[in-house]
Parts: structure tokens; C-alpha cells; sequence
């Protein structure tokens, strides 16, 4: 049983891949701090954010919901780790490593979604 958030495999994986992310942006050029550094810092922050917020909700369909929004925020945050591959920002090596644990939080939070509103709609 869960006892709070930080018990789902989808936060501690999101929470690591936002550490990962503070990482790898740390090195971009200095006139991309308040453009794409900012904005995937957003992103990746929002992905266990959201899932916290959810999880501390009085309802099943608010942590739903808040669950989407990470969902949201993880294929935004792909768009940009992409784009800071294209722009060479990121290493190639640590772009592939990056989009696996986007991919792998991806493939996690959709199975929670669907387990989730599988209960609901019994």
C-alpha cells in the first residue's frame, strides 16, 4: 500500500529525470537562460509536481486530471529535449538517455491513467 506520492515508481522516475534535466541545461548558451533552459525546466518540474498534486486531491477524478496534466507536460518536455538535440545544446549520447526516461515516465503515467479509470468506470 501507498503510503504518500513519493511511493510511485512514476514520481521517484519523473523527479530523477528533473534532476537529470537541471543537469543537462546547465550548459546551454547564457542568452537561452529565459527561453528554452527556462521552459524545460518547466517542464520537467511540472511532471512530479503535478503528480504530488494529484495524489493530495479529495478526489479520484482530480488526480486523474492532474495525472493528464503531467502527461502533458512529459510530451511537452520531449518536444524541447528534442529540440535541444537538433540545436546541439545536449550531447547526442545524453539525448538518447534523456528520451528513454521520458519515454519510460511516458509509458508509466499512461498505465496508471488507464488502471485508475479502469476502477473508476467498474
Amino acid at each position: 500500500m501507498l503510503r504518500n506520492y513519493k511511493d510511485l515508481k512514476v514520481w521517484s522516475k519523473s523527479y530523477q529525470l528533473c534532476l537529470d534535466v537541471y543537469k543537462h541545461t546547465k550548459y546551454f548558451p547564457k542568452d537561452e537562460k529565459y527561453g528554452l533552459v527556462s521552459q524545460i525546466r518547466r517542464s520537467a518540474i511540472s511532471v512530479p509536481s503535478n503528480i504530488a498534486e494529484g495524489y493530495g486531491r479529495k478526489t479520484t477524478p482530480e488526480y486523474v486530471r492532474f495525472l493528464y496534466i503531467a502527461y502533458g507536460s512529459i510530451c511537452e518536455l520531449e518536444t524541447q529535449v528534442l529540440l535541444s538535440g537538433d540545436l546541439h545544446y545536449i550531447k547526442s549520447n545524453s539525448i538518447k538517455t534523456l528520451l528513454g526516461t521520458i519515454g519510460d515516465v511516458e509509458r508509466m503515467l499512461m498505465a496508471l491513467i488507464k488502471s485508475i479509470e479502469r476502477k473508476i468506470n467498474k
